[in-house]
């Protein structure tokens, strides 16, 4: 994190563990605000990677799991870079910056990402860097979002994941109540504190929790080579094109939709425990015994209690309705925001 950013989310009364905003104060109280209100975020969980050079886009079209032709000054998307298995590594937001693409991931991948993707560069004309801490990334929700944007006299983008920009700042349409901003250091205090006067500041872990709640995976370091990318969602939010050409397991990612049957989905459930669930841990189901059904892919705190979680699970046991963390709390399954098949 940028020093003179982490510098002014102190004086705003922000508790930070490892340069990501835990709260500003009053956990309980911001809770309810992510829930019933509208709610300002500093999303310091997340690095950037800056792609540049001439061969920037036919690099990336030969790598990431989406037609990268199809991002613009005007649409963002969604993509994945798997492992020649075919399991995810990274999932990415992808925007464009003039010839440049920006890909947003967590930021304990960035860096391990970033020496990855190095390694394909050979002879071509790219350059891959982590701009981090030259981009502020915030994070707007809540029914009045697109109304206090406007009134900073931006215009919106129409379609989700649609874009706009102009001379100070990046707008990213998740939905019509939730909106990410990209903006540059010298002008993040001046609108935090425009935006703070209508909004409330919380912690990152309220993104984290929307995010879940609309269905989005990210993959961590604890599920990185655990799914395929149908498995977290991939083919229904956007982030696979069958028709592209090849890329790092492009064979297994077109067999599966193509040939296979997908034993494995991600479902949105909530569950009541004394102990946080963490990305990567197992799931059970009632038979066999101790045998894994699935793994937790994100979770956060709930507003109204327990924890709400994205879990890659079997179909069987989702449709059993018993699947259960491994201290025996179990998974209350809610409908995702889209069709599942």
């Amino acid at each position: 994190m940028q020093s003179n950013w982490k510098e002014f989310l102190n004086k705003q009364g922000a508790t930070l563990i490892d340069d990501v905003v835990c709260d500003f104060g009053d956990a309980a109280a911001e809770l309810t605000a992510t829930a019933q209100g509208t709610v300002l975020a500093d999303l310091g969980q997340f690095g950037t990677l800056r792609v540049s050079g001439e061969d920037a886009q036919s690099f990336l079209q030969n790598l990431l799991s989406n037609d990268i032709r199809e991002v613009s000054a005007t649409q963002s998307q969604f993509s994945s870079f798997n492992s020649a298995k075919g399991r995810m590594l990274a999932n990415f937001l992808i925007s464009r910056e003039s010839d440049d693409y920006l890909l947003q991931l967590p930021a304990s991948l960035t860096e391990a990402m970033r020496k990855k993707l190095s390694m394909y560069v050979m002879r071509a004309k790219v350059k891959i860097t982590d701009i981090s801490n030259e981009l502020i990334i915030l994070g707007l929700s809540g029914n009045s979002a697109p109304h206090i944007l406007q009134a900073q006299g931006w215009a919106l983008p129409e379609s989700v994941l649609g874009l706009s920009q102009n001379q100070t700042a990046c707008i990213i349409k998740y939905s019509d109540s939730r909106y990410q901003i990209n903006l540059h250091p010298e002008q993040a205090e001046a609108l935090w504190m425009s935006l703070h006067a209508l909004a409330t500041p919380v912690g990152s872990a309220s993104w984290d929790w929307f995010n879940i709640r609309a269905g989005l995976p990210v993959i961590l370091p604890a599920t990185q080579e655990q799914f395929v990318p149908q498995m977290a969602n991939f083919d229904l939010i956007g982030g696979i094109n069958f028709k592209k050409g090849c890329y790092p397991g492009q064979e297994i990612v077109a067999r599966m939709h193509y040939l296979g049957k997908l034993k494995r989905r991600m479902y949105l459930a909530h569950v009541d425990s004394a102990t946080a669930p963490q990305a990567g841990d197992e799931l059970y189901g009632t038979e066999p015994a101790g045998q894994s059904c699935g793994m937790i892919a994100n979770a956060a705190v709930a507003p109204q209690g327990g924890y709400d979680v994205l879990a890659v699970i079997q179909s069987e046991s989702h449709d059993a309705n018993a699947v259960h963390l491994s201290s025996g709390a179990q998974l209350q399954f809610e409908a995702l925001p889209y069709p599942l098949p």
